[in-house]
């Protein structure tokens, strides 16, 4: 007589992130990997299925992704934009959306010959007022043309820069008089000659029109320690253009493209300028001659793209131990949490660009995060 069959095994729970959806075996395994993983509201996300992802780059590659076992895909064809990666409700919405994502091309300056252009750019009281009661801090954006000095002509010399406010306004336009001779003006990058340069303003003075723009008039030294009357800077590769000029400024008050976690590539190398502009503005630069206007203007529109995000984070003022991630609680007390609960606890490792529009961003010095 054939014995019975061996009932079947009770299936283990499995413990499901409830950011990126992976699942583990182990109550430890999820806590080590959402401990590693700084999920949270402020991170890419598909908008189908929610999945957290680390830059914007992962959430394309998720909703493409052959193996995906949602219908993220067939929803983003019919209802996604593929700039900044929304859903609409309907393909009418999603038109009127599109018209308003896609945005045209900035005219550049060119190359013409012309004296400085300087604009009498200072905060009225009351932005200042604004900025003291914990608003948002305005931003410029700031970009280089470098010609090449030494006898190869590798090393970067500014030789032209411009400043641009957030309502697209030039506020300082100039060309730079190098301190050590040119020896490769890259004319097909820069588009620049030597009459450029003949009669450009030396690095010191420029250095202390940029000083005059960023700090509005005050001297460094009388600046409060917290920036709150200094603007945001922002650029791309924004590092290399103030090594070029030889200055500095502090790095809480920095806004990179090329260093903004959400806008890196899936392996967090920097994408370019010009990739980013095409795929998240959705227009051309750099066809030819680069242009410090053009780079400048296409720079802030990125920025206020991401500063522009609604994340609806809940920020617990009072609540010190839930606002300082995993290290606050004991593993015990972890492992009691459900995944909603340790979702709730973990914390971003960068700081998002749209917390600049809270009075969370004034307390930017006191953060470690990168930026």
């Amino acid at each position: 007589m054939a014995s019975d069959p061996d009932p079947p095994k009770p299936k283990t729970p499995r413990h499901k992130c409830p950011a990126c959806y992976k699942q583990f075996n182990r109550k430890l395994h999820l806590i080590e990997h959402m401990k590693i993983s700084y999920h949270s509201v402020h991170q890419p996300r598909c908008w189908v299925c929610q999945k957290h992802c680390k830059s914007f780059e992962s959430v394309r590659e998720h909703i493409n992704s052959p193996l995906s076992k949602t219908n993220c895909l067939k929803i983003f064809v019919e209802q996604g934009c593929n700039l900044c990666l929304k859903v609409l409700d309907s393909p009418s919405a999603l038109k009127e959306h599109k018209q308003m994502c896609c945005l045209v091309a900035p005219v550049p300056l060119g190359t013409k010959i012309t004296p400085c252009i300087e604009s009498n750019f200072t905060m009225s009281g009351s932005i200042m007022d604004e900025m003291h009661n914990g608003k948002a801090q305005k931003a410029v954006a700031m970009d280089c043309e470098m010609v090449g000095g030494g006898s190869d002509g590798s090393i970067d010399l500014c030789a032209r820069v411009c400043l641009v406010d957030e309502a697209e306004n030039i506020i300082l336009h100039t060309y730079v008089q190098p301190q050590i001779p040119v020896t490769n003006y890259r004319y097909e990058v820069t588009g620049l000659t030597e009459d450029h340069l003949r009669d450009a303003i030396p690095l010191n003075e420029v250095q202390d029109k940029i000083k005059k723009i960023l700090y509005n008039g005050e001297s460094v030294g009388r600046m409060p320690p917290d920036g709150v009357k200094a603007r945001l800077l922002v650029g791309h590769d924004i590092q290399h253009d103030l090594n070029c000029l030889r200055m500095k400024y502090p790095g809480f008050l920095l806004r990179d493209t090329a260093k903004y976690r959400p806008l890196m590539k899936t392996n967090l190398v920097s994408h370019s300028l010009k990739h980013l502009t095409k795929t998240y503005l959705g227009y051309n630069i750099q066809s030819g001659i680069h242009d410090p206007y053009e780079d400048c203007i296409s720079v802030m529109r990125l920025y206020k793209r991401m500063r522009g995000q609604d994340h609806r984070q809940v920020f617990r003022l009072g609540d010190e131990k839930a606002n300082s991630g995993f290290d606050s609680f004991r593993s015990m007390e972890l492992e009691k949490k459900a995944p909603d609960e340790l979702y709730e606890i973990s914390t971003s490792d960068y700081k998002c660009w749209c917390l600049d529009l809270t009075k969370i961003a004034t307390l930017a010095a006191d953060y470690p995060f990168s930026f």
